[in-house]
């Protein structure tokens, strides 16, 4: 059992489990506001998790900001001011929309936000856990970044800098209605020197001197809607006939079989050097040459399908859709949606002529290509005072552990924060019990669920940073 270490009049193990209760009924709450964001500027309803949170951060001393992109499409920001206007600022940013679920794939009510025991399997012990949509991605630090801020804020901490905590909507969908119209609308209302928000934490390596993963950067997004033109005609008559369906299919195809040399960025070395492999193993991930075949034969499709995404631009034709949609009527024109994530350096053009390899000119040329979004890859560094509090906070309940930084390959909001030039990692504290590749196949998966004990790490971790940032 980790050290249940605190601040304040209520430190302690009872001040500790306290918190830790309190994370748990909050994530229940933001769970069961089902603020399920499908794309569509309609969808989140975040509004719902704003006013609970608003709720429950409304306090002497505590600033209250909310902000409405749209209808129902709330962000809220919270700030304890302070005292010295040249400290550096800290912001804790949780999104507080979540993606679809579908409960016929679910074991439980994905909207339920029930506390479930576990049985002990594969040599772990018996887990308790929060379940439903959002538990891991990313409602869980959402709630505990919001319980560590109250508890400062009711204890009477005063930082040198501003803190903020960022209930930010639309993160799911590319943070129009979110980070991204807040840096374009309210920038001075959100602006921070450092930024944590989602995901690391994760522990990998020796059990006595672990490995703890934080994101200190993400690789870039680049949506793109392909459209293809056809003719339309009877169902009836596919002669010689120009069916937009069929050249969409061969661009699938060609999309699917495509593969784009892999590229060993700055953390990748580091990366290899957390996964405990033997020498052999580490000279096939660090070889060019080596790599795609070692990926290829390895049993966990899991880890290797996130390896190769460390490593390699992507493609995934995601969605399709047609101008008529009726059997017997050949399409005119159909609709894809292609998920293209970048590497570090690569640009809108890049992206071109990855597609032009991809697809062959005769294809590429009676494609109408659309840019959905087009974020480049972002990174941080990691020497920074945020870096060192984190090393030092990690290490009070994990005395052996060693930070290290890595790129994750979705994106989050923290690519805003970059841009507006923020250091920013993504950051938690999760209990070394939670299986990696099991939390990673929970992010808009099945049967989504956390852990009550990270629950209270994590809280734990945000308290000890602020404390750990204005000595």
């Amino acid at each position: 059992m980790t050290s249940a270490l605190s601040y304040g009049p209520d430190g302690g193990p009872d001040g500790y489990h306290r918190r830790q209760g309190e994370t748990v009924e909050l994530l229940q709450t933001l769970i069961r506001n089902a603020c399920v964001n499908d794309g569509t500027a309609g969808s989140g309803e975040e509004v719902r998790n704003a006013d609970a949170l608003a709720a429950l951060l409304e306090l002497p001393g505590v600033e209250l900001e909310r902000f409405d992109a749209a209808p129902g499409r709330r962000s809220l920001v919270a700030r304890l001011r302070g005292t010295d206007p040249a400290a550096p600022t800290l912001c804790l940013m949780g999104h507080t929309d979540v993606v679809p679920a579908d409960p016929s794939g679910w074991s439980r009510d994905p909207f339920g936000g029930e506390v479930v025991t576990a049985p002990a399997r594969r040599g772990r012990p018996a887990l308790t856990e929060v379940w439903g949509r959002g538990a891991v991605d990313m409602l869980n630090l959402t709630a505990s970044m919001a319980v560590a801020f109250r508890h400062l804020a009711t204890t009477g901490f005063r930082p040198e800098g501003d803190l903020l905590y960022f209930a930010v909507a639309d993160e799911e969908s590319g943070s129009a209605y979110g980070a991204s119209w807040m840096a374009q609308h309210h920038p001075d209302a959100m602006r921070a020197d450092y930024v944590l928000t989602e995901n690391g934490g994760l522990h990998s390596g020796p059990a006595e001197a672990p490995w703890i993963g934080i994101n200190v950067a993400e690789k870039g997004v680049a949506w793109r809607r392909l459209r293809l033109r056809g003719r339309p005609g009877h169902g009836s008559m596919p002669f010689r006939s120009d069916n937009a369906l069929v050249k969409a299919a061969a661009v699938v195809q060609r999309l699917a079989e495509y593969s784009p040399p892999p590229r060993l960025h700055e953390l990748w070395r580091e990366r290899v050097d957390t996964l405990g492999l033997d020498e052999d193993a580490r000279a096939a991930l660090m070889d060019p040459d080596r790599i795609d075949a070692f990926l290829a034969a390895m049993p966990n499709a899991g880890a290797a399908a996130h390896l190769h995404a460390c490593t390699h631009t992507t493609f995934s034709p995601n969605t399709s859709g047609a101008g008529v949609m009726k059997t017997n009527v050949i399409p005119g024109v159909v609709e894809l949606g292609v998920d293209i994530r970048t590497l570090p350096g690569e640009r809108a053009e890049d992206v071109t002529e990855h597609l032009r390899a991809a697809l062959g000119e005769e294809l590429f040329d009676g494609l109408e290509v659309e840019i959905i979004m087009n974020d480049p890859a972002s990174i941080s560094r990691t020497d920074t005072p945020l870096w060192d509090v984190l090393q030092t906070a990690v290490q009070r309940p994990f005395p052996g552990a060693r930070l290290t930084p890595q790129m994750v390959v979705g994106f989050t909001d923290a690519r805003v924060y970059r841009q507006m030039g923020a250091v920013a990692y993504g950051a938690g504290l999760f209990s070394p019990n939670l299986d990696g590749g099991d939390f990673s196949r929970r992010f808009h998966g099945d049967d989504e669920r956390i852990d009550v004990d990270s629950l209270g790490l994590t809280t734990q971790l945000w308290l000890d940073v602020a404390h750990g940032l204005w000595r």
